[in-house]
């Protein structure tokens, strides 16, 4: 037999060694994930998005064996999370519970960091939310006409407030003081926690907020909910009327929540985290919970997400324009 000299013997294991890498690499890329996931919410504990991301998290976490840590990163309307996670490594661990707000920001901020289409994948769109009007039960006022009268009959002494400068919630607000051609002072908060500890409170006077935070401070009548803000009437509360059959035609705002991550994220990555959404929100369970807050679930592809966005931010645009808003 012949003896291998010292050449050879290194030869052979480096080829041992790459063999092996080789061998190793698809099971490891496998094995995502094989630690936490983090999802990154851009507003404070309590508001919709972050009840949504804790739903949504729970479902991805049984799903693929690994826990997801929701970190919540408050600030400029979600912009400070966003650019965060722009900037992450694409692996898979670190992910954007993306709101409409997102949309929104891409025409109101004129200095973003990021681009919301071009920075990002798109994994799932996860549910659908419609905003409700409610004001503090001391405002005199049980309709949104009432409303109006009110602060047409006050101007400038009245506040609305909103879980942050940009987000739907404050556009929403916007939009109102366009269309009923009022004088409101905007008061934004770091979430819709906030605003609507606030609101109970009655430091301020109203706000549109996502139907899943204010619906169960609507049935304690601690808050009292004039209208909804979608075309159609909500399941949660089929009785209140729209704002458009308030006379507010073509008013119809809602928001929604979707999970992205940096570009680049690998393909089966992607398949793995859109699929454990996609089947999470079918359980009758989860979908009854989010249908008890108030929020629509949904069922995307990762393209179809990807396109839902494009159009989201054309569509917001006009609306930022309109109303004259503008953060920096």
């Amino acid at each position: 037999m012949k003896k291998l000299n010292k050449t050879s013997v290194r030869s052979l294991a480096a080829s041992v060694v790459t063999a092996v890498s080789l061998l190793a690499a698809p099971a490891a890329f496998a094995a995502y994930p094989d630690k936490p996931i983090r999802l990154i919410v851009g507003f404070s504990a309590g508001g919709t998005t972050d009840v949504v991301a804790r739903i949504v998290g729970k479902e991805v976490g049984d799903a693929l064996g690994q826990p997801v840590v929701v970190e919540n990163r408050p600030g400029a309307g979600s912009n400070i999370a966003a650019e965060m996670v722009a900037r992450a490594d694409p692996d898979g661990y670190t992910l954007l519970m993306v709101a409409v707000t997102s949309a929104i920001n891409h025409t109101l901020y004129k200095n973003l960091k990021f681009d919301l289409v071009e920075d990002f994948d798109p994994v799932a769109l996860a549910v659908r939310v419609p905003n409700v009007l409610v004001v503090h039960p001391d405002v005199k006022a049980n309709s949104v006409s009432e409303l109006v009268d009110l602060l047409k009959a006050n101007p400038g002494t009245l506040n609305f407030a909103s879980s942050g400068s940009g987000t739907s919630i404050h556009m929403a607000g916007e939009l109102f003081k366009l269309r009923a051609g009022v004088d409101v002072a905007h008061i934004p908060y770091k979430g819709s926690a906030n605003a609507v500890t606030d609101l109970i409170g009655g430091q301020v006077d109203y706000m549109f907020d996502n139907m899943p935070s204010a619906w169960p401070h609507v049935e304690t009548g601690k808050l009292r909910a004039l209208a909804v803000t979608t075309a159609d009437r909500s399941k949660t509360a089929p009785n209140l009327p729209t704002m458009q059959e308030e006379g507010f035609s073509d008013f119809d705002v809602s928001s929604w929540f979707g999970v992205i991550g940096p570009k680049g994220l690998p393909e089966d990555v992607v398949a793995k985290l859109n699929k454990a959404i996609r089947d999470g929100l079918a359980k009758p369970e989860v979908r009854e919970r989010l249908e008890g807050l108030g929020a629509v679930p949904a069922d995307t592809t990762p393209e179809q997400f990807g396109q839902f966005i494009k159009t989201e931010v054309e569509t917001w645009g006009p609306v930022v324009e309109a109303s004259g808003a503008q953060v920096d």
